[in-house]
């Protein structure tokens, strides 16, 4: 089954700058630093958001988000590792799988995010096919979980099917575009959806 979460300790990660940072700063990983990047431009979090995060472990996107939404927002989180860090009062974790979780529909989400990715297992083609259908999975969550007007962001490993899902994210959002972060290695594939203004919410 693939990990829905990006790691810190990965090998690759261990000399990076991003990683010595986000060690130094006590975050619990360089992801921190990419979401950041994509708030600061599109601003999508907000005092008093209502926030749902897939593949929440090991937890930076949750620590940046709990300072942008303040005492006053509400934090869930996802994945099917336990979060073990600290968090506020206002942040729920639930260890679980996306695949079989299914959203609250009564009180919906002003944004979802989601860091999920594979194991990587050194096939590029395949690594990319099942970010994608991860990908789509998030999607197909934000669908239901936000609100009519929220606002989305999801990692994927640009492959065969990248032009379809963004045509996907076109359709489903006001405003759907790809975007490559700085603190993102010059020879990654991967790649951020930015979904803005979310046109009809799912309720059946």
């Amino acid at each position: 089954m693939p990990r829905r979460s990006s790691k810190l300790s990965d090998r690759s990660n261990r000399h990076d700058r991003a990683y010595r940072q986000a060690k130094n700063e006590g975050y619990a990983g360089r992801a921190i630093y990419k979401l950041q990047e994509i708030d600061k431009k599109y601003r999508l979090l907000r005092r008093g958001s209502r926030v749902l995060d897939l593949g929440c472990w090991p937890g930076s996107w949750m620590q940046y988000t709990v300072t942008r939404i303040g005492d006053e927002g509400y934090l869930l989180g996802i994945d099917l590792n336990e979060v073990e860090i600290p968090l506020p009062a206002n942040v729920e974790t639930i260890v679980g799988d996306v695949d079989d979780w299914q959203p609250p529909l009564d009180n919906p989400f002003d944004v979802v995010l989601s860091d999920m990715a594979p194991h990587t297992t050194g096939d590029r083609h395949t690594d990319q096919f099942r970010s994608e259908e991860l990908v789509r999975r998030a999607l197909a969550i934000a669908q239901r979980a936000l609100r009519p007007g929220g606002h989305f962001v999801a990692k994927i490993f640009q492959g065969g099917e990248f032009p379809a899902i963004l045509r996907e994210l076109r359709g489903t959002f006001q405003e759907g575009r790809a975007y490559h972060a700085k603190n993102t290695r010059s020879s990654s594939i991967e790649q951020y959806l930015i979904g803005r203004g979310l046109k009809t919410r799912i309720t059946e």
